[in-house]
């Protein structure tokens, strides 16, 4: 219930000055965001892939309004791939955006958008990595899967994002799960009306499982976006019904949240990607972690009661 109450604080002006105000915040974003910077990020990044695991890296940020906002959009991650090429850890660290951070919603966005990704694209890819096009709400999704096809003719590794919980994913799964594609499905965190999508959790959990099917039995590389228990272990049965190596698929997950999980599996041999973001607009993306999981809520308000 309280979920859709935090989607519609994330976009509320006023919210967003008081959350940002609270003294306790900070502390709690440290746990999702571990930096505002390239600089700041640089030694998670090492210490992360230095434990095992494989990281995507998105700089936050979604409210833009101008074209100039959007072009310092794309420099911000053209700076990060010069810091990834220092590194030389190639497709280890990949990178995650929104189109939406690129100006998908302006004056002529579905262009502006495909013209400030493909240089991060092109970096990437220069440096042994790739890009994946996060899912954002159902309305832009004709124009990102537009992007992502329109760059797979170059750079066919570039990868995307679906959702279960939209009643449109189980075509979109069957379209994608073809040989070279990659495909992270997660659940859904933005609100979306009945009209399009499921509501209810166990709806959304068997839709899942029936989107991962069809990416797991197709010629894709599935990439499996949940920290739900349930829904890892069946990822790993049908990966072996359908004849899977560890190699083929991988599980993702997001920073500061079930970490030790994150070394678990990547114990085990399988491939863990850790989603991790950084930057100074945190404010949706931290809000829509609160929305996921009541855990994450109950975990900022502990922090506000025990320093208050």
């Amino acid at each position: 219930m309280l979920g859709p109450v935090i989607l519609a604080a994330s976009r509320s002006d006023r919210m967003r000055r008081l959350v940002t105000a609270a003294p306790v915040t900070k502390q709690v974003v440290d746990r999702f965001i571990p930096g505002e910077s390239v600089d700041d990020i640089v030694p998670i990044i090492e210490d992360l892939t230095g434990r095992g695991l494989q990281l995507t890296m998105d700089v936050v940020g979604e409210d833009i309004t101008t074209p100039e906002q959007a072009a310092a959009a794309r420099d911000a991650y053209l700076a990060l791939v010069d810091h990834l090429k220092d590194l030389e850890l190639g497709e280890r660290v990949e990178m995650s955006v929104k189109l939406s951070m690129f100006g998908q919603a302006l004056e002529g966005g579905h262009e502006l958008a495909l013209a400030n990704v493909r240089p991060v694209v092109e970096a990437a890819a220069a440096i042994g990595t790739t890009v994946t096009l996060d899912a954002e709400d159902h309305t832009t999704l004709d124009s990102m899967f537009a992007i992502h096809e329109e760059l797979r003719k170059d750079f066919p590794q570039t990868g995307c994002v679906i959702q279960a919980y939209l009643f449109r994913t189980e075509a979109d799964a069957r379209r994608l799960a073809a040989a070279g594609s990659r495909v992270r499905l997660v659940k859904g965190a933005y609100k979306e009306p009945a009209e399009v999508a499921y509501q209810q959790k166990h709806e959304i959990d068997k839709a899942y499982v029936r989107v991962l099917r069809t990416l797991m039995e197709g010629d894709g590389y599935p990439m499996i976006g949940s920290h739900d228990p349930r829904l890892i272990a069946i990822a790993q049965e049908l990966a072996h019904r359908a004849g899977r190596k560890l190699d083929e698929y991988e599980f993702q997950m997001l920073y500061g949240i079930r970490s030790e999980e994150h070394l678990r599996l990547a114990a085990e041999g399988h491939r863990m990607r850790v989603y991790t973001a950084y930057g100074t607009d945190w404010y949706g993306y931290f809000m829509r972690r609160l929305a996921e999981k009541p855990a994450n809520l109950r975990f900022f308000l502990r922090s506000m009661v025990s320093t208050g």
